[in-house]
């Protein structure tokens, strides 16, 4: 049985941590690792790689990983390792990828990949410069709801699709009466938190590869609740956007209208709906599950608002059937990955991508910030 050598570097991070190393390369190790071409199994041996001793020793007990260490240089100079993979602080991160290039490893990452798109370009184009293989995660493609939306317009279930509608988010608690859920670096724009930083980056992959290339935007950010309790129980300032709302026009002519909010309560089936109307057809998207409505299917409303709706409208979909299992979508990015880097099959997901999300991101800065919308040039 062979192996191959991962350097997981901010692993001790809640995606590190839940969706990384438990839920994917964990996973694959239990499954007896992925199956080659030639019918052998590749098993991820993955180190370790964080600033806490204690909290990598923890996860190492825990989850039957020997290797840990604090000491990145070390990780990255053992030839053994063949693949670096970097989920630290998005501050933190090309600082990381530059000392992983250098000691010649292929290059797999979080998103963002920058603070900004000239430096995230710049990582990428030194990634292939020096002839290393490179991907960013972009976990969502492979969400079940997202990939039944994928066979709905391969199989032109929508006709012509003219719009897209986006709603994602919940209510992340102030941490004054209620401990919050998310971590208060995302609050302040300093330590590069941000709402569009963070979710553009997403938004910009999951309508390149499911609607179009993006021609130009116009978005708003807001920053709803001003003080915020850390993790030390300590009140702070908000300083980034707590929620986005951005409406994309693509090239094909569909209009794309997408809200993020950590300041909103949930009332809607999934804490991201993706709703996509088109001349025969229209679909509602969740994380897992997907409703279709055909024209044959569609009720006549009438305007009144005097009586009670007669048409139960929620009633009037169809849930499409789950015929395929599905697994965790991280798991199964890091599986092409890997078999990209030691097979060399085609993996187009690059720093590249990652950068063209970054770029969205600031872009949905500037509009804000000049009150217009701006256009999307190619990278």
């Amino acid at each position: 049985m062979n192996k191959i050598g991962i350097v997981m570097n901010g692993v001790t991070g809640r995606m590190g941590t839940n969706q990384h190393l438990i839920r994917s390369i964990k996973a694959i190790r239990d499954e007896g690792g992925i199956m080659l071409k030639d019918g052998s199994y590749l098993v991820p041996d993955p180190i370790l790689v964080g600033r806490n001793e204690n909290k990598l020793k923890d996860l190492s007990e825990k989850h039957n990983v020997p290797r840990y260490t604090t000491d990145l240089d070390a990780a990255l100079t053992d030839p053994y390792n063949k693949i670096d993979f970097d989920s630290t602080l998005t501050e933190l991160r090309a600082g990381g990828v530059r000392k992983a290039l250098a000691a010649g490893k292929a290059i797999y990452c979080e998103k963002p990949t920058s603070v900004s798109t000239s430096e995230a370009l710049a990582l990428y184009n030194e990634a292939t410069a020096a002839g290393l293989k490179n991907g960013v995660v972009q976990d969502k493609l492979w969400l079940p709801g997202l990939m039944k939306l994928q066979y709905l317009i391969n199989t032109g279930f929508f006709g012509k699709i003219h719009s897209v509608k986006g709603d994602f988010g919940y209510w992340v608690f102030d941490g004054k009466n209620q401990r919050a859920q998310r971590p208060s670096w995302n609050y302040r724009k300093e330590d590069g938190g941000g709402m569009m930083i963070d979710m553009f980056c997403h938004w910009r992959y999951v309508i390149d590869n499911l609607f179009g290339e993006i021609e130009s935007l116009s978005s708003i950010g807001a920053i709803h609740i001003p003080e915020r309790v850390d993790e030390q129980g300590k009140t702070y300032k908000t300083t980034a956007e707590d929620a986005a709302y951005a409406t994309f026009k693509l090239k094909n002519g569909i209009l794309c209208q997408f809200n993020s909010s950590w300041c909103t309560r949930v009332r809607r089936v999934d804490l991201l709906t993706i709703q996509v109307d088109g001349s025969v057809g229209s679909a509602v998207a969740g994380l897992r599950d997907c409703v279709v409505q055909h024209d044959a299917e569609t009720p006549k409303p009438v305007w009144n608002p005097d009586i009670d709706s007669p048409i139960d409208f929620l009633d009037s979909w169809t849930k499409m059937p789950t015929r395929d299992s599905f697994d965790n979508a991280f798991k199964i990015q890091w599986e092409m990955f890997i078999r990209h880097v030691v097979e060399d099959e085609p993996f187009r997901w690059s720093l590249k991508e990652g950068a063209k999300g970054v770029q969205l991101a600031e872009l949905g800065i500037q509009s804000w910030e000049e009150r217009k919308w701006v256009d999307v040039p190619e990278l």
